[in-house]
């Protein structure tokens, strides 16, 4: 998560991608909480994923909403609204492919990372989960890999050349 981002000045769109009821079993019966999964982002590169826990649903959604804004990361993507090269993101045993695609070729991925990527703004991508399907773990690796993301400028600047030495344009 490269730079502190000011989350109340963004225009946020919210998904909840999962609720989890929670059971204690104590002297007087069961007792229920929530956790619920929440992504924000405003569909032109910022994006955040957090965790709410509460007595009631709505209070643990607006939890996680708070926790995600927290969490925001910026990304950059390229003309086709797509990202800049091949990437691979793990946390836990969850483990994700995510590709660059042409104009017109959509998103095509599951739930969560579903969630993610059309809230980044992330149009045209092909992805895959490999391993655990496990919510939590499949959003938090997909922000993992999309943290790694070099932009041409960047790797440009870390090899001391021109942008167009990096994408060979020069000739």
């Amino acid at each position: 998560m490269r730079t502190k981002i000011d989350a109340n000045s963004l225009d946020l769109k919210d998904r909840v991608v999962a609720i989890n009821r929670v059971t204690k079993v104590v002297k007087g019966g069961r007792t229920f909480r929530f956790a619920a999964l929440v992504i924000v982002g405003d569909e032109n590169g910022h994006v955040g994923a957090g965790l709410g826990k509460a007595n009631e649903i709505p209070e643990a959604i607006r939890k996680g909403k708070e926790d995600a804004k927290k969490n925001m990361m910026f990304l950059e993507t390229n003309e086709n609204a797509s990202l800049y090269h091949e990437l691979l993101g793990h946390f836990g045993a969850a483990k994700v492919m995510m590709r660059p695609a042409p104009e017109g070729t959509g998103v095509i991925a599951g739930g969560a990372m579903r969630a993610v990527l059309e809230l980044a703004g992330i149009r045209n991508i092909v992805t895959k989960s490999i391993g655990s399907n496990n919510k939590h773990n499949v959003v938090k690796a997909t922000l993992e890999g999309l943290a790694r993301m070099k932009t041409p400028s960047e790797v440009a600047r870390l090899r001391g050349k021109s942008v167009e030495e990096v994408l060979g344009n020069n000739g």
